[in-house]
């Protein structure tokens, strides 16, 4: 069934189809390589033995939504499939049926599984949270010298730094969010500096950002109970565009390491500029 969707989805494929209401649909089938698509009506109408998403997900697909893969590509192929743009609205409305591989998968899983062995080992992954929050906060206790302890006030740890509570806030993707960076004030107001780390999906440091937390509460006051932290609205505070926070690291050859290249360049350039020393090659 899998070569004859596919075989299906190519034959869709070899033209446009700018004149039909395929562009109606809002279940389409991706291809392997995830580049190219096909309306599942169309699927329907060449093969009896396709009734509807069922139809497939019992021969492995999965039925996902379009704004949760953000599959960049579907936009690009519509466009050119239909000779118009895809609204934001109708892409809310889209699903994506998608074939994965499932031996490359759980080759993967087994892999995974080594790794947070390592980490659980090496004490970075230590309770339910996820990888990219607890290396993130791993990365806050390593590069600035925070110390963990027992919540007095809520459940979990707090961070303190020089005798002062720390927010650590992990971000983990390749850019920011239009949205913003997700604050919740209760924490806020508990906390007197915010660091918020800037993971990328490769899990390295692409930047970071060190607040007042006082600053915050103040600048956005009127927000509510849950704040968004613009890039935009905090930018001097960070490392890849101020040296104001430079003397809170106590590790710097971690902060380096840890760190995408590209902001390696960017600090490492602040800190001449600074006369602030550079760490050599030794271990962390």
């Amino acid at each position: 069934m899998k070569e004859k969707i596919f075989s299906l989805l190519e034959e869709f494929n070899k033209e446009t189809h700018g004149r039909t209401d395929y562009d109606k649909d809002e279940v389409f089938v991706m291809s392997e390589d995830s580049k190219s698509f096909a309306p599942l009506s169309f699927l329907q109408k060449n093969d009896a033995e396709i009734e509807g998403p069922h139809s497939l997900q019992k021969f492995g697909f999965i039925f996902s939504s379009h704004s949760f893969l953000e599959n960049e590509n579907f936009d690009r192929w519509y466009e050119h499939q239909f000779a118009k743009k895809l609204t934001s609205r109708f892409s809310q409305s889209i699903s994506l049926l998608h074939w994965p591989d499932h031996k490359s998968i759980f080759d993967s899983v087994e892999g995974v599984n080594k790794c947070y062995e390592f980490l659980r080992r090496h004490l970075i992954l230590v309770n339910g949270k996820n990888l990219p929050v607890q290396l993130g906060e791993w990365l806050g206790k390593v590069i600035f010298g925070l110390k963990q302890v027992k919540s007095t006030s809520q459940r979990g740890f707090d961070f303190h730094l020089d005798g002062k509570l720390v927010e650590v806030k992990v971000h983990w993707a390749d850019q920011s969010s239009p949205k913003g960076v997700k604050i919740r004030k209760s924490l806020l107001d508990l906390s007197d500096h915010t660091i918020i780390i800037y993971l990328s999906r490769n899990f390295l440091i692409r930047d970071i950002c060190f607040l007042d937390s006082d600053y915050v509460r103040r600048k956005f006051a009127s927000k509510g109970h849950i704040l968004f932290l613009k890039d935009a609205d905090v930018s001097q505070y960070f490392f890849s565009k101020s040296s104001k926070h430079y003397q809170k690291v106590v590790n710097k050859t971690a902060l380096m390491k840890f760190s995408r290249p590209d902001f390696v360049m960017k600090i490492m350039g602040r800190m001449e500029e600074d006369h602030i020393t550079i760490p050599g090659n030794e271990d962390v």
